[in-house]
C-alpha cells in the first residue's frame, strides 16, 4: 500500500467480501500443448475480495479521532457487491481493476487502493444427455482445490488525474501434488547435524503457489486480445513438468516449471514460487521402488522455498546477454 509523504503506512479495509456474480463475459484462452483449458464460460464469475484504500486525508481519522473523511467499510463492502453487476469484462485481474478504479473515481480523497480477488470455483456438473453425458451449465459444484487470484494497487495520479495500476501479480494458489517415483534428494551437506538419509527415489509431497506478472498489465485485464495467461494453463504445465522430469530436489522442479512457462508465454515478464515440502513418511518401503507401499503424515516443522525468475533465465536469453558482453 502506498505511503504517505511522511513515509507512514496507513490504510484500512474490508476483507472477505464474498462477490457471487452470474453470467459474466465468457473467456476465450489460445490453446497450449500441456492443457485442455481453452477458456471459461464464467457463469459463475465468483470472488472473495480484500479491499483498502489509503490517502493523506485520513490520517486525522488516526490521529484525532476525525471521521468526516471516512468511508465505512460497510459501504466498501456494498459499493463492491453492487459495482460487480455492472463489470463487462472476463478476468479476475480486469475485475480487480475495474471496482478499485471506480472506487477512486467515487471517492476524490482516496490516494491509492490495493485489492485483492480470490477466484470461488466452480465447476459444471455432467448430467445426462440424448448424445451422452454434457456439462449442466445449470448446476456447478463449489471447489476447494487450488485457485486463481490477483492483487492489483492502484493509485491517484497528479492533479487527480484518472487512476493507474502501479503493481499487479497474478497468483495460483493451493496447488497441491504427490508424484510417487522419480523424485530424490541426496548429495546434501553432511555434518554433526544432518540425520537425514539420503532418498534416491521419494513419493513427493508438494504445496505450491505461484505468482506471475505481466510485461503490459493491459494484457491480464482483458482476455480478448489472446494475450492472458490462465491460472488454468500455468497450473497445467506445472502437472506436466512434474511428470515428465526426475528432479533431485524442489528448488530444481520449480525451476524447470518456471522455465516452460516462460516460454510458453512470452507476454510475462516475471514467474515466482513459493513451496512447501508435505513428503509422506514412509511407514512400509515400497519393494523395488514400484510395489505397495505405506505412508503417513509428515510431522512438522516444514521446510519451504521461494524463488523468482524473470525472462533473463531462459537459455536462449543467457545467450544472447553472453554474446552481447562479448561484443
Amino acid at each position: 500500500m502506498l505511503k504517505l509523504t511522511s513515509g507512514r503506512t496507513l490504510y484500512y479495509g474490508k476483507g472477505d467480501v464474498f462477490a457471487y456474480r452470474t453470467y459474466a463475459e465468457p473467456l476465450a484462452a489460445v490453446s497450449i500443448p500441456e492443457s485442455s483449458y481453452t477458456g471459461d464460460g464464467n457463469v459463475i464469475f465468483a470472488h472473495n475480495v480484500h479491499f483498502s484504500v489509503s490517502g493523506e486525508s485520513l490520517l486525522t481519522s488516526f490521529t484525532e479521532g476525525d471521521n468526516s473523511q471516512v468511508v465505512a467499510t460497510d459501504s466498501m463492502k456494498n459499493f463492491i457487491l453492487r459495482e460487480s453487476a455492472s463489470f463487462g469484462g472476463s478476468t479476475t485481474e480486469g475485475y480487480a481493476a475495474y471496482i478499485a478504479g471506480r472506487f477512486i473515481a467515487k471517492y476524490p480523497h482516496i490516494t491509492a487502493v490495493e485489492i485483492r480477488g480470490d477466484r470461488i470455483p466452480f465447476q459444471s456438473l455432467q448430467v445426462a444427455g440424448e448424445g451422452g453425458l454434457t456439462d449442466s451449465g445449470l448446476v456447478f459444484r463449489r471447489s476447494h482445490n487450488d485457485h486463481a487470484g490477483a492483487v492489483l494497487g492502484l493509485v491517484r495520479g497528479a492533479d487527480g488525474e484518472e487512476a493507474a495500476i502501479a503493481s499487479h501479480k497474478c497468483v495460483l494458489s493451493g496447488l497441491q501434488l504427490i508424484k510417487v517415483s522419480g523424485s530424490s534428494f541426496y548429495g546434501f551437506v553432511r555434518d554433526e547435524y544432518t540425520t537425514l538419509p539420503d532418498s534416491y527415489d521419494r513419493p513427493l509431497f508438494i504445496f505450491l503457489d505461484l505468482f506471475w506478472r505481466y510485461a503490459d498489465v493491459r494484457d491480464a485485464l482483458d482476455g480478448k486480445p489472446g494475450r492472458y495467461v490462465p491460472a488454468e494453463q500455468i497450473r497445467d504445465i506445472a502437472h506436466n513438468v512434474f511428470h515428465e522430469n526426475e528432479t533431485p530436489s524442489i528448488q530444481y522442479l520449480i525451476y524447470l516449471i518456471g522455465l516452460r512457462v516462460m516460454e510458453r508465454f512470452p507476454q510475462l515478464a516475471e514467474i515466482g514460487f513459493e513451496s512447501n515440502n508435505r513428503t509422506w513418511e514412509t511407514v512400509v518401503e515400497p519393494a523395488d521402488g514400484g510395489g505397495p507401499g505405506v505412508f503417513t503424515e509428515p510431522r512438522p516443522p516444514y521446510g519451504f522455498q521461494g524463488f523468482t525468475m524473470t525472462r533473463e533465465d531462459l537459455p536462449t536469453v543467457k545467450a544472447e546477454l553472453k554474446a552481447g558482453a562479448r561484443a
